[in-house]
């Protein structure tokens, strides 16, 4: 693979140079850069592309994927919000990294952008069309019962949705039901419902139960990174950016940026007892009640009956750089097969565990496989545990 870089940063191509021990064509303008295409391979390349102005960057990828439209692009930005990410994707992006991702991290990155062009070509070759590559679609028989599973179960469940929603309403204030972005299958993002089982101030209570979190015991044994080669800041510490949610906590754009290096072994919070559960939240999480507003998600097609959970947009990115992209390439889904393994054991699942799971369950899904998942979800609705 080839590599150039698009921008007028001073020392990042030298940088990369360095990390990737191969040549990095800096091309500072869009003519150079046809330029320089002469004597690039126009099927394996990667162009590495520093963010500046939005709108001319936009414009500027566009321009780049009609001329080379199999081009790779990375683009190196120390922080977006969420609007631009998705803009940049929209125009023909690959990849979003910073600064501080370090040589093993970029290498593999690498390697994938690699296979993906080399099976792009095959595809190309063959002449299939190239979203085969990389997007998921559901099969015939999995939406049809999907259809008639998820009405079904609105019908019967009523009352509980009824009931549930007065409960929430009386206990405290806010919103009965919530939305949150997620990303599905082939990364498409959708808006995820659930009952609120948390205090409205939720958020604001995080910083004192951070250090309660179950997993931090593993990512403290994995500890940092210390083969940084591209290493600066990621954010200025004087701004505490925009709210980042998930499932069942809140934290800051800051902390989430400044703690990534340690956070990319471990896409899950977990906490026991949390106490920013209201007392409807706890019982309706113990019987899976909260879970029930998706049952409209995945009557609208945003996911399936059975399938993998859908992430939260930053934790979605955590998995996009190395070999759990594979998870994405199947259903989103209401229960799965991490659910059902080990569920009642203590919840002795690692978050490796659950990645490789995923994993499995996209390679191997059948109808089978999904009604054995459905049987032993019922069976797993009461937990002993409050987590």
């Amino acid at each position: 693979m080839e590599y150039i870089f698009f921008g007028n940063h001073s020392s990042l191509p030298g940088r990369l140079e360095r990390a990737l021990n191969r040549r990095v064509v800096e091309c500072p303008t869009l003519t150079q850069f046809c330029q320089a295409m002469v004597h690039v391979d126009p099927v394996n390349f990667c162009i590495f592309l520093e963010k500046d102005d939005v709108r001319e960057d936009l414009e500027t990828i566009q321009k780049l994927r009609k001329l080379y439209s199999t081009a790779y692009i990375i683009l190196f930005a120390n922080f977006l919000d969420k609007e631009e990410k998705i803009a940049y994707i929209k125009v023909g992006v690959n990849c979003v990294i910073t600064e501080s991702i370090t040589k093993e991290e970029l290498l593999r990155l690498l390697a994938i952008a690699e296979d993906f062009l080399s099976k792009k070509a095959i595809c190309d070759k063959k002449d299939k069309k190239p979203d085969r590559l990389y997007s998921f679609h559901l099969p015939l028989w999995k939406r049809a019962f999907d259809i008639a599973a998820s009405l079904g179960a609105i019908l019967c469940l009523s009352p509980i949705f009824a009931i549930t929603a007065i409960a929430i309403e009386l206990e405290s204030k806010g919103p009965i039901v919530y939305k949150s972005k997620r990303v599905g299958s082939s990364y498409k993002i959708f808006d995820f419902y659930k009952f609120r089982s948390m205090y409205p101030d939720a958020d604001k209570r995080l910083a004192e139960y951070k250090t309660q979190n179950q997993y931090n015991a593993e990512v403290e044994r994995l500890g940092p990174s210390t083969s940084a080669v591209l290493q600066v800041p990621l954010v200025n510490d004087r701004s505490a950016g925009s709210l980042l949610y998930s499932d069942n906590f809140s934290t800051t754009e800051h902390d989430y940026l400044k703690n990534k290096s340690t956070e990319r072994a471990n896409t899950f919070f977990k906490m026991e007892n949390d106490p920013r559960v209201t007392r409807v939240g706890r019982i309706i999480r113990k019987y899976s009640i909260d879970e029930l507003p998706q049952l409209f998600n995945i009557l609208k097609g945003d996911m399936s009956v059975v399938g993998n959970r859908p992430l939260p947009i930053y934790e979605a990115e955590q998995l996009t750089s190395d070999n759990y992209i594979e998870r994405f390439m199947a259903p989103s889904g209401l229960t799965g097969l991490w659910q059902v393994e080990k569920r009642g054991n203590g919840g002795s699942l690692s978050p490796e565990e659950r990645k490789q799971l995923d994993i499995k369950y996209a390679r191997t899904f059948s109808f089978s496989l999904d009604m054995k998942i459905i049987i032993r979800t019922f069976t797993a609705f009461i937990q002993e545990e409050n987590v």
